[in-house]
């Protein structure tokens, strides 16, 4: 059986998953700064891998870490890249090699889920807003802090905020809910705007899918139809690699 390792190297965790060319085997995640505990959660994998792919925005340090737990495989892995096509996908980037790898995985991966027009969202340290049109063209995103980086900046450069998170309200009125609340307008309001503006430009209502460890923050302030899936990214690596032959 033919066995793909995906791995997702983010901001602040590394996801990674084992798929057999049909199903997930196992899907789990360390956070960035503990890249050692990867060794352990492989060393008892029951599946070896005969290939794998890798998606990467983190620093070259975690890098050359996670290259030598995989040396331990005599397999080279393929480290995407953004391209100006692949899988369906047109990237419409000013420079298709300078869109983020992560940002270009989820887009196949929710082109090949759903083939429509299609907001892609992902909320993790960063949030990303990507518009892919019906024909699978990607026509733009934006791309603002995660609702943690938000809190944290908030905290960090304001005076007389405490490390309380506070609580959601339409009309705070007390200074840590008006933060915690300001969070949250800020990014769902963000999405909201780009289904909006995606809406003027395409005449077309876009589907929404959402993925990230922040989306579950996000989720009960949303009130529009959307798909929710766990790692969109993975999803959207085992469709390359298997196009690549991997699989």
């Amino acid at each position: 059986m033919r066995v793909l390792l995906t791995i997702d190297i983010g901001n602040s965790f590394i996801k990674w998953g084992l798929h057999n060319g049909t199903r997930w085997l196992i899907q789990d995640k360390v956070a960035t700064d503990t890249v050692s505990l990867l060794k352990q959660q492989w060393d008892s994998l029951s599946e070896q891998p005969n290939s794998i792919i890798i998606s990467h925005v983190a620093s070259q340090s975690v890098i050359e870490q996670l290259s030598g737990l995989l040396s331990v495989w005599p397999v080279s892995p393929q480290w995407i890249k953004a391209l100006p096509f692949q899988c369906g996908v047109h990237n419409g980037y000013a420079d298709p090699y300078q869109l983020g790898c992560d940002r270009w995985a989820a887009l196949i991966a929710a082109r090949k889920l759903q083939k429509q027009s299609c907001l892609v969202i992902n909320v993790g340290t960063t949030i990303t807003v990507d518009a892919l049109s019906a024909s699978g063209k990607f026509i733009g995103g934006i791309i603002l802090p995660g609702p943690n980086l938000m809190l944290c900046s908030l905290k960090t450069n304001t005076e007389k905020l405490c490390d309380d998170v506070g609580s959601y309200q339409n009309f705070p009125t007390n200074t840590i809910s008006a933060t915690y609340s300001g969070v949250i307008q800020s990014a769902v309001g963000s999405i909201e705007r780009m289904r909006h503006l995606f809406f003027e430009h395409l005449g077309d209502e876009p589907f929404c899918i959402i993925s990230g460890g922040g989306a579950h923050v996000l989720l009960p302030f949303i009130n529009f139809p959307l798909k929710v899936v766990e790692n969109l990214v993975l999803e959207g690596l085992v469709v390359i690699a298997a196009t690549s032959e991997q699989i």
